[in-house]
């Protein structure tokens, strides 16, 4: 279990990293933010290069979590709750995409990590298009075709949030579920089309 302290310095860690960046910020901006001495922060952390590390520990916990309910409804609902989920993680820890090239350079084990938790995301993708295939809301198509969708939702729920936000764009949650939604849409059935407008459409609007 987590102590408060450490609780503090992980929350003050993603505030301070979402705002500067990692390679911006220093130890003393971590501790001030934690409201604890340098001294105090060192006996929890030896350096930031460790701060840093147990920061992605947590994020590929919370990230696990979702992949672990991606199947939670059956039905469109639980795909749209999903979203709202990756939704929620992305912006409560917006410097994991802008300091993407930082953690390639330095940190390379997180890296290695992001790519085996996305490539599980992707297959999750695909399973859900096959599932959903299966239950007759989207016109069965090739297996490239199968591939390219599942692709371009996955680059949807992954990039979009990044390019709005370097863009100075809106980065509201509807407008994020739009565009993935977008993806989907050309290829559902009468069948499928019913069960959007009867779970997704009202949330849209």
């Amino acid at each position: 279990m987590m102590s408060k302290t450490k609780e503090r310095i992980l929350e003050a860690s993603i505030k301070t990293f979402n705002e500067f960046g990692i390679a911006n910020v220093r130890l003393q901006q971590i501790a001030d933010a934690s409201e604890i001495s340098v001294g105090n922060l060192a006996y929890h952390f030896k350096n930031k290069e460790a701060i840093v590390s147990y920061t992605y520990d947590y994020i590929f916990t919370e990230f696990s979590d979702i992949l672990s309910n991606y199947l939670y409804i059956d039905n469109f609902q639980g795909l749209d709750k999903n979203l709202h989920q990756y939704y929620t993680f992305f912006m409560k820890f917006r410097f994991f995409f802008t300091d993407m090239f930082e953690i390639e350079r330095n940190y390379p084990e997180i890296l290695d990590k992001w790519h085996r938790y996305t490539n599980r995301m992707l297959l999750q993708i695909k399973s859900r298009i096959e599932f959903d295939v299966q239950r007759g809301i989207i016109v069965p198509q090739s297996e490239e075709m199968n591939e390219l969708l599942a692709s371009n939702i996955w680059m949807s729920i992954i990039f979009w949030l990044p390019q709005r936000i370097l863009r100075g764009l809106p980065a509201e949650e509807k407008l994020f579920k739009e565009a993935v939604w977008s993806q989907m849409t050309p290829y559902l059935t009468d069948r499928g089309e019913e069960e959007f407008i009867a779970y997704i459409y009202p949330v849209l609007i």
